[in-house]
């Protein structure tokens, strides 16, 4: 025989409740009594039938209190806890809607404050879309009308981008595991810009694959921005608050995530007159300043008649020094040649005169240089003549 503490007891009776899925994770509906606050702000209560009672707590922040009243019958999401220091069992309540809500409603409920709770939804977490993509990336059914809509939206407004699809199933237990692996698969692939997940509209169990935890966390954990279009405007599903934009349709989301051409072609136009007109305006200072700095050049040149008149000047005036000074060479050489003319010896010989040269070709000036029986040379005008001196 084994005996257990109460502690080991208790502990395995809390274990139990919480390993198991059934109570880990429970829908309960009933009526509300003995409701009681504490000032801390949880909330302690019974939920009951016409044959049973479960002893309720919900802590404080959790979504639904507002609607706890003793009398009112609600549907409630928890789990079931063991409480070792009282020995009780309780129900842990974690969201309350007033009764008639159906187990798809509260399960959307829970999950949306469990993951704003995780900060998912943060508005400072969300990215902004490529202005310009060239590749969408579309998760959604390869042969629904969703895939055509978006592909004729994008290819009218913005043909320069290219549509990569990624195809899945969007209905059905199997969907959430489909949806995943398509987004995880363009993620991988890397080429896209941005990634839209779409899918037509439904009721509420139509779109719930998009309410799927691991759908939401996927698309929290993309590398790419991701823009959710799931069912028509009045949808909002968790795939929604979790996106980085929320598109109320799918071709909604095709006219958001690419521009207009059209508007493009006529923005670039108006670019470009703005541009023109700012290079004319450039042009028109740059072409006055030019015509100032040329005026300027012009009044710093020198005075170029003044100065061709002064060259003339100078010409005139050194051609009537050069013509004064050849006058007077004239003369001189005149004067020159005329004592030259008179100083020549054959003028002298014209007159009669007659030069007497020794042997040696010397000029005998003296009739005391003759010597007896010596040739003399005797150099007339005309030629010359040798004589022997018979002596003085």
């Amino acid at each position: 025989m084994v005996f257990y503490t109460v502690n080991q007891v208790a502990t395995y009776l809390r274990e139990s409740f919480e390993s198991d899925i059934l109570l880990s994770d429970l829908y309960v509906s009933g009526e509300i009594s003995n409701l009681r606050r504490s000032a801390s702000g949880h909330a302690y209560f019974t939920l009951k039938d016409d044959t049973a009672l479960l002893n309720c707590v919900m802590f404080r922040g959790q979504q639904g209190s507002d609607v706890l009243e003793d009398g009112v019958s609600v549907s409630t999401h928890g789990r079931i806890s063991f409480y070792e220091p009282r020995g009780s069992t309780d129900f842990i309540v974690d969201l309350v809607m007033a009764e008639g809500a159906g187990a798809l409603s509260l399960e959307f409920d829970r999950l949306r404050s469990q993951l704003e709770l995780e900060g998912l939804f943060d508005e400072s977490r969300k990215r902004s879309l490529p202005p310009f993509p060239k590749v969408i990336g579309v998760v959604t059914s390869s042969s629904g009308a969703v895939l055509h809509d978006i592909t004729t939206v994008v290819t009218r407004r913005y043909p320069l981008a290219n549509i990569l699809v990624s195809p899945t199933l969007v209905q059905g237990d199997a969907a959430p595991e489909n949806i995943v692996q398509a987004l995880n698969d363009l993620n991988v692939d890397g080429r896209s810009d941005v990634i839209v997940i779409a899918r037509g509209g439904g009721s509420l169990e139509e779109l719930w694959a998009f309410n799927d935890e691991m759908v939401a966390r996927s698309i929290y954990g993309s590398k790419i921005p991701v823009v959710s279009a799931i069912g028509h405007e009045t949808d909002f599903t968790i795939s929604d608050y979790v996106a980085d934009l929320r598109a109320p349709t799918p071709s909604a989301a095709a006219e958001m995530i690419v521009p207009d051409i059209i508007d493009l072609k006529k923005n670039v136009l108006e670019l470009w007159s703005h541009i023109n007109n700012i290079m004319e305006s450039h042009f028109e200072g740059y072409q006055t300043g030019i015509e100032i700095i040329n005026r300027d050049l012009i009044r710093g040149l020198p005075d170029l008649e003044f100065f061709r008149r002064a060259i003339d000047d100078l010409n005139r005036e050194s051609d009537n020094s050069f013509q004064h000074i050849i006058n007077m060479l004239s003369v001189l050489i005149d004067s020159v040649d005329k004592q030259l003319a008179t100083l020549n010896p054959k003028a002298t010989l014209d007159r009669g005169f007659v030069v007497v040269q020794n042997q040696q070709d010397s000029v005998v000036h003296s009739s005391m240089s003759i010597q007896k029986g010596e040739i003399y040379s005797l150099i007339f005008a005309d030629g010359s003549a040798r004589v022997q001196s018979a002596g003085k």
